[in-house]
């Protein structure tokens, strides 16, 4: 087995670099001192974190699952301005032990994740470090489609989600008491699969705020909230739940509702609409503005567990 420290970098570059992937609108990709890239309309900019022991585990995912993760949940983040994602650049430190192969792996899982979207790894970075620690910076376009932030809802209108919600907490539940009972939700823990497009799509239908869900329903909803100064009124009994979530819970004396609500890392859209009849095919309403609270309330009543949070937990 060769470790990355028993090669020099370029060395290390040159097997990494051709298995990433490429994307029309790159002009000068990896290998300079910059990457160039043409682009259409406004520039959209997101970066992510994901730490060994802290977003992943190197017993429960492959090095494949980790590009995946690092490519899908930075994508999504374009995908929540009702933007398209272009390019990402992504920075891998790790230490000199770390075997080689892991390392192709992980830009296996990058180009697996990336391909279809027509998304390219334009540059970045190889460094050693303590422990593994990946940081992606995504870059997308708008082609002229105004951006949807956070802060444009107001009391009377529609909160809607683009997919089944708790499946990621349903397979984190699941690795971490080392049983397996529903593989579909493990596979979604593993390597989140929303519906790339459904941003954009909520933008050109008229969704007046959007974001990903990445730390769970009720934390990402208040934060629409804040922005936007309304309340945000969800019904549990409407939520689009993941079937295997149920099975899961069931299995490990977990409540399948309020892993659906707090779960996270499904990284489906979450988007508020001026009407119900403005809410495209596919999406699920799960609860209106209002003017009468602050914050997130479920069936009328606060919430007591608010979800992810990255220096709580």
């Amino acid at each position: 087995m060769t470790t990355i420290g028993e090669m020099s970098e370029d060395a290390l570059i040159a097997l990494f670099a051709p298995r990433l992937p490429s994307t029309d609108v790159e002009v000068l990709g990896p290998g300079d001192d910059a990457a160039i890239i043409s682009i259409d309309g406004d520039l959209v900019v997101s970066s992510d974190v994901l730490i060994e022991g802290r977003h992943f585990k190197l017993g429960w995912s492959t090095a494949a699952d980790v590009g995946w993760r690092a490519a899908i949940q930075n994508i999504a983040d374009i995908d929540a301005m009702g933007a398209v994602a272009t390019a990402l650049q992504v920075t891998l430190a790790a230490p000199s032990e770390t075997p080689v192969d892991w390392v192709l792996g992980f830009a296996d899982g990058l180009r697996e994740a990336c391909e279809p979207l027509g998304v390219g790894v334009v540059g970045g970075d190889l460094s050693s470090a303590t422990e593994i620690a990946i940081s992606v910076t995504a870059l997308g376009e708008t082609h002229g489609t105004a951006p949807v932030t956070r802060a444009d809802a107001v009391a009377g209108q529609v909160i809607a989600v683009s997919g089944m919600l708790g499946a990621g907490k349903a397979g984190y539940e699941q690795l971490a008491a080392g049983v397996r009972v529903d593989e579909a939700t493990v596979a979604l823990f593993l390597r989140p699969n929303p519906r790339i497009g459904a941003g954009l799509e909520a933008a050109l239908y008229g969704a007046v705020a959007l974001m990903d869900l990445s730390d769970g329903l009720v934390r990402d909803a208040g934060r629409i909230a804040k922005a936007s100064e309304v309340g945000m009124a969800l019904d549990s009994a409407s939520l689009p739940v993941h079937p295997g979530v149920a099975v899961a819970a069931q299995a490990l004396g977990g409540d399948a509702t309020q892993w659906a609500l707090t779960g996270g890392e499904d990284h489906h859209m979450l988007a508020v609409f001026p009407t119900e009849s403005a809410v495209p095919e596919g999406w699920s309403v799960v609860g209106v503005t209002t003017d009468d609270h602050e914050g997130v309330r479920v069936d009328g009543a606060e919430p007591t567990d608010q979800g992810w949070d990255h220096f709580l937990r």
